[in-house]
């Protein structure tokens, strides 16, 4: 009988903390797609204050996951993520007394220091939870909160914000943060902590533990061209809304999330089976053709179209480039995988609200969507270039071993 309770994935504790990742996110999105208009709005900002509103949250959450992973090991995690939980709802439910653009940008980056000890406290946890059999379709399952809370997310923060302001804007984002306490409370789903002992009672030697994984790189950097575009959705496509008289621009992410709950498992499959080429290089087809109809979008079945071909790519891409990243890692690193994941996702949201910024305030946002697709480009050149190097390295290998003597 115990030998099944090993191989067990959906037990209370990770349905329970998946929910959370989804609450997590889905406050982190339901206001991120909404803060540009807002700012520009309220406080006359320009493109690069508006920028900055994105950049600095994301550069503040990269920074503070760092620091949290050297925080584990004097603190228990439990303590750190209701910490970081505590921050993050504070945070949201004060955004509203902001007087100026500076303070607001304060508490942007202080919500940072908040989601991103809860945005790794989280994973951790899973990580600790799923069983070793299992750990990829587990994470595949508990990455699937993230891609819908990105999805939903963007498309309820700008419908509430359009109809009931931002006030409620922020209310709703407070109250996702505080469910999470009374789910972990009453499902009592964090697993006990688990002390790591340091490294020199645990008889080894400073070299004998886990190097940096190289291989994590290239997906990574992927990762990070990737979400360079959806900072451009998530930063700017409300103010391109109303630039083109576009109403009701937020249906853009639900049409986005209808692709992406289709095309997971799919890719899911067909990465298992054939590897990452026959995923990556599809999908990035597909956002480059959604960023430039996007670009052109001055009517409603033009950003349906956009959005469902962005929810295509989007969708196969991100949890492929994490399922890569972790098959390439050794067990004891997945939690290394998973973090810098992650922070290249930050990483690429925070440099493309900057770079696109800058470029939307020259070219407009409609020639600022096309940059965005030539992004994509640069994703599909370096990945294919990258490939051929690879294939040619093996074949070279292949051909010396099979000559005699």
């Amino acid at each position: 009988m115990n030998t099944d309770q090993p191989t067990k994935l959906w037990t209370k504790s990770f349905i329970s903390l998946t929910i959370c990742s989804f609450l997590v996110f889905l406050n982190l999105q339901m206001l991120l797609s909404s803060f540009p208009a807002y700012a520009k709005n309220e406080f006359q900002a320009g493109d690069l204050a508006v920028s900055l509103v994105t950049s600095l949250f994301a550069a503040s959450a990269i920074a503070t996951r760092f620091m949290t992973a050297a925080l584990m090991r004097v603190v228990p995690r439990n303590v750190i993520l209701y910490v970081g939980l505590a921050v993050a709802a504070i945070t949201t439910g004060i955004y509203v007394l902001a007087d100026s653009i500076g303070s607001l940008l304060v508490m942007r980056m202080a919500y940072g220091i908040g989601f991103g000890m809860a945005s790794t406290i989280i994973p951790t946890l899973v990580s600790q939870i799923i069983p070793i059999q299992r750990m990829g379709e587990g994470i595949g399952y508990f990455g699937l909160s993230t891609s819908l809370a990105m999805s939903v997310g963007p498309m309820i923060g700008l419908n509430i914000m359009n109809y009931l302001g931002f006030p409620a804007l922020a209310m709703a984002g407070t109250a996702a943060v505080l469910l999470i306490f009374p789910l972990l409370l009453i499902t009592r789903s964090l697993p006990p902590d688990k002390k790591q002992p340091a490294p020199k009672s645990a008889g080894k030697k400073a070299g004998n533990k886990p190097a940096f994984n190289r291989k994590l790189l290239f997906p990574a950097m992927l990762n990070i061209i990737l979400a360079v575009t959806y900072s451009g959705l998530l930063s700017f496509i409300a103010l391109y809304g109303e630039s083109v008289h576009l109403e009701q621009v937020g249906l853009f992410f639900l049409f986005n999330a209808i692709t992406i709950i289709i095309i997971r498992p799919v890719s899911g499959r067909v990465f298992d089976t054939k590897g990452h080429a026959a995923v990556l290089i599809p999908a990035a087809l597909c956002v480059v053709a959604s960023l430039t109809v996007l670009s052109f979008a001055a009517s409603l079945p033009l950003l349906i179209v956009s959005a469902l071909l962005y929810g295509l790519g989007f969708g196969a891409i991100q949890p492929t480039i994490q399922a890569w990243m972790i098959r390439v890692s050794p067990q004891e690193q997945h939690g290394m995988a998973n973090s810098m994941f992650y922070n290249a996702t930050d990483l690429g949201v925070a440099a493309g609200a900057l770079i696109l910024g800058a470029i939307s305030s020259v070219t407009g946002y409609a020639m600022m969507y096309r940059y965005s697709a030539g992004f994509m480009i640069l994703f599909l050149i370096v990945y294919v270039w990258v490939q051929a190097v690879e294939a040619r390295k093996k074949n070279r290998a292949q051909a010396d071993i099979s000559i005699p003597g």
